[in-house]
């Protein structure tokens, strides 16, 4: 039987709630959602823009594989929650810098009526570690 591990990351910001940033079970890396709060102040820098929010989203995301030992060719899945979604076209540029790697991740991305602290973006992911 494959053991559980928290991975938790002062990189990234405490979780809101009654989870863990993420947690490695056997092989894989299971990140919960981020959105864009700066770990260092705990507050959100960048609301209601995109490119920033994105940016910190995936910050914060990275950190937390870096901490589980994951790099961005480990991803395997990601989810994308967007409150709407003609922000795509930006989302995906920004994502496409922090994911050029031969095989980018499996991905969804769905539009939601609203997100955590009022957020328009929350990312999350599963990895992979060969």
């Amino acid at each position: 039987m494959s053991s559980i591990k928290v991975i938790k990351t002062s990189n990234a910001p405490e979780p809101v709630g009654p989870y863990n940033q993420a947690i490695k079970a056997g092989g894989f890396i299971y990140c919960s959602g981020q959105i864009a709060i700066d770990p260092v102040s705990n507050k959100i820098n960048c609301l209601g823009n995109i490119k920033e929010e994105t940016t910190q989203v995936l910050k914060n995301l990275f950190a937390v594989l870096d901490a589980g030992g994951a790099k961005a060719k480990d991803v395997i899945k990601t989810t994308i929650f967007l409150t709407d979604l003609k922000n795509f076209q930006t989302v995906n540029a920004i994502y496409n810098d922090f994911f050029m790697v031969d095989k980018p991740p499996a991905r969804a991305c769905v539009e939601v009526s609203s997100l955590p602290k009022g957020v328009s973006i929350e990312i999350d992911c599963v990895a992979f570690l060969d």
